[in-house]
């Protein structure tokens, strides 16, 4: 089934909803009880790594030897971690997360001319998937490509806040440069060449995009999600969050954990086509957004992605007599079309590319 041209259902702003002051939020968005973070098991005991990077930039090969095995921990064990001293300066961190909550504090006049489609998703949005009748998720969002540049457009992002272009193309470069730093420090860890990963998704060719989450007061938090239980599709995720409102939480051993942004911060996590490039070494893990009744809240979501067309499968240094291929290979844009129709679904896509034993 291809994307319809435009949504098959009338689409509403969540923030529209949530300025109403209603006491309750419409029946689309009641999420059933086994997905509601009520009847859920959360734990606040555990925390994500958090990894300072500022050895692995400026030490000896000692202490950035040191650091390399932090993160090849937290992507075997966790498959997150929050990276602290990672050399994007705070006012440039602190400038993206306020030219962006300029931009949804725009009237709705402003921000529906930038209203998206199913086709790319690019502009303001409020539903992940097209499929008619589905449970909706309580946020908006602002979708844009940033690489490869033959995909990018400036005018497509918003011209208002007036620094808000400006703002974000240096804050993406700035986490260009961090991504193939990281690329590099997990291919060392696997064994691998240390330009394996980057090749594998694409050279200098690769895919990125960002998504904007913006998430409104909600009156009745307990009974929806701001974003639904997911593995993110892609190579590897950098968020950027609130830090004064918590709402991510990271699916560990059957128990929700609350991850609480420290400031100037950048959440790292890994994707589904790392966990397929790597034979399962390193997972993807489900997470997803709760919300909060008092205060708003938003996030940059950075999506490190292989080329759209480059075919996607397991390194054949990591492919043994004993741990023979996991995955079948299949590129980024097929993968990617799962979550386009049906929005997010745990990790039901990438479990559904295991080879047949």
């Amino acid at each position: 089934m291809g994307c319809p041209s435009n949504w098959l259902e009338p689409i509403v702003r969540v923030q529209t909803l949530s300025d109403t002051g209603s006491p309750t939020i419409p029946n689309q968005y009641i999420k059933p009880l086994s997905e509601q973070p009520s009847f859920s098991i959360q734990s606040d005991s555990l925390k994500i790594p958090i990894i300072d990077l500022y050895e692995l930039i400026n030490g000896d090969t000692t202490t950035q030897k040191a650091i390399m095995d932090q993160i090849s921990i937290a992507c075997r064990e966790w498959g997150f971690f929050q990276l602290v001293n990672h050399g994007i300066g705070h006012e440039l961190v602190d400038e993206a997360l306020e030219v962006w909550r300029g931009f949804f504090h725009q009237s709705m006049e402003v921000k529906q001319d930038y209203a998206n489609t199913p086709i790319t998703y690019e502009g303001y949005g409020s539903r992940l998937g097209f499929q008619k009748g589905a449970i909706l998720d309580w946020s908006d969002y602002f979708f844009l490509h940033y690489l490869p540049s033959t995909l990018k457009n400036h005018n497509k992002w918003p011209s208002q806040p007036p620094l808000l272009r400006g703002v974000t193309e240096e804050y993406l470069q700035e986490i260009v440069r961090l991504g193939k730093i990281l690329l590099k420090v997990f291919s060392l860890n696997l064994g691998l060449q240390e330009d394996h990963l980057r090749g594998a998704f694409g050279g200098d060719d690769i895919g990125a995009c960002l998504r904007v989450c913006f998430y409104p007061k909600c009156p009745q938090p307990d009974l929806t999600l701001g974003l639904s239980s997911h593995s993110d599709p892609g190579g590897m995720t950098f968020l950027l969050s609130d830090e004064h409102v918590s709402g991510l939480q990271v699916r560990k051993a059957d128990e929700w954990i609350t991850v609480k942004p420290v400031r100037h911060a950048i959440i790292v996590n890994i994707g589904d086509q790392i966990q397929v490039l790597t034979n399962g070494i390193y997972k993807s893990v489900e997470h997803r957004v709760v919300v909060n009744p008092h205060k708003e809240r938003l996030s940059l979501a950075y999506f490190f992605n292989p080329k759209s067309d480059v075919l996607i499968k397991p390194a054949t240094e990591l492919v043994t007599s004993t741990k023979p291929t996991l995955y079948e290979p299949m590129t980024f844009d097929e993968y990617r079309r799962f979550i386009r129709t049906k929005g997010p679904q745990g990790k039901s896509q990438v479990e559904s590319l295991k080879s047949p034993r």
